[in-house]
């Protein structure tokens, strides 16, 4: 018997069109002898909207992206999809799984993680803590700095405390970061919102960007150094895939680098002695076990002049088409782009047998 996959996509976030590749491509992917696929579409309202189960491959994106006069789907009831023969009369089957391949706000931050854990539906990825300090630099780096990873140093500013007194900000900046530094929203993905600043000048502009995506941003001090990421899979045993190596022709690597100029370069394997590899994966590990990470995360490092490894984030859901870096890392371990999705539900699928053995009623014994 097939396995019924719900493939839930698009969303009210800035990265709704990165959604909508992901979403095709491994629609696309996913073996039809073993899978049942529902496509289950959020648009960028809000709404959500369920299609017709998969007959064939997406051949273009907007296949994807259903209007109103489309079925609404009531997300209490989500599980509940017509069978395949439906039409004539037959009953309404469950989905056995769900593949949230949402990118951003309202999606990969713990929200709709939320929505399937109150449902009880088996989904791929991060659960709601997990995803949601994931999602937040500033709580994510905390928690780094708990466990003991070399990073970058950083400041948290909120908006409030920003219009409230600018000008300090940006002394505080000058004075414990320096130039030239990041600023970015605290909780966005797909270099969303990032400016790099090298002189005050550049800060009043960068943070009426960033605060367009959130009401708290973080500024990181720079490292002069490579941009290195490692994928990781598991849930208790999580392992790691080889190491990959970005090269932007652009100053560093933003929105339009990642998605539309198509001339960022990725080396994979990349270079690095086999001490850094062991470093950056031991890292990866620590990162994975400190956020209590389920199913897969890209995780991100520089690798400065000096040879010190710096983490930078972790994905939760990282960009998934085949081209992306995590499954191009996973190939280059060993495991396939159709593989890895399979291996992805299998993990769902697994965690969530094990929250089905914990008790929530109590009942006290008499004496």
């Amino acid at each position: 018997m097939k396995t019924r996959v719900g493939v839930l996509y698009g969303g009210k976030s800035p990265e709704h069109q990165v959604s909508l590749s992901t979403a095709m491509a491994v629609m696309n992917a996913i073996d039809p002898h073993k899978f049942d696929v529902i496509p289950i579409y959020i648009t960028p309202e809000g709404q959500w909207i369920k299609g017709k189960q998969l007959t064939g491959p997406i051949e273009e994106i907007k296949q994807l992206q259903f209007t109103s006069a489309a079925t609404a789907l009531i997300p209490v009831s989500l599980n509940q999809v017509p069978a395949a023969d439906s039409a004539a009369g037959g009953n309404e089957e469950t989905i056995d799984v769900i593949f949230p391949l949402l990118h951003g706000p309202n999606g990969e931050d713990g929200t709709v993680q939320g929505l399937l854990e109150i449902l009880n539906i088996p989904y791929v990825g991060n659960g709601v803590l997990a995803s949601a300090v994931g999602m937040d630099k500033v709580m994510m780096k905390n928690l780094f700095a708990q466990a003991g990873l070399r990073q970058a140093k950083y400041i948290a500013v909120t908006k409030y405390d920003w219009q409230k007194s600018g000008e300090t900000v940006y002394d505080r900046i000058e004075r414990e970061l320096g130039y030239p530094c990041f600023v970015k929203p605290a909780n966005a993905g797909s270099s969303v919102g990032i400016s790099k600043c090298k002189q005050r000048g550049d800060l009043k502009a960068a943070f009426i960007e960033a605060f367009q995506y959130d009401r708290k941003i973080i500024i990181e001090e720079a490292i002069v150094g490579r941009e290195i990421e490692i994928g990781v899979i598991g849930n208790d045993e999580p392992i790691c895939s080889v190491v990959g190596e970005i090269v932007p022709k652009k100053e560093f690597y933003d929105y339009e680098a990642k998605y539309e100029d198509g001339q960022t370069e990725l080396i994979i394997p990349a270079d690095v002695t086999k001490e850094q590899y062991e470093t950056i994966k031991q890292m990866a590990i620590t990162a994975f076990q400190a956020l209590d990470l389920s199913g897969l995360a890209r995780v991100d490092f520089f690798l400065a002049e000096d040879g010190a490894v710096y983490i930078n984030e972790v994905n939760t859901m990282p960009g998934f088409t085949p081209y992306s870096m995590f499954p191009l890392l996973w190939q280059h371990s060993g495991v396939p782009y159709p593989e890895l999705i399979e291996r992805l539900i299998a993990l769902a699928l697994e965690r969530h047998q094990e929250k089905q053995t914990i008790t929530y009623t109590f009942k006290k014994e008499k004496r």
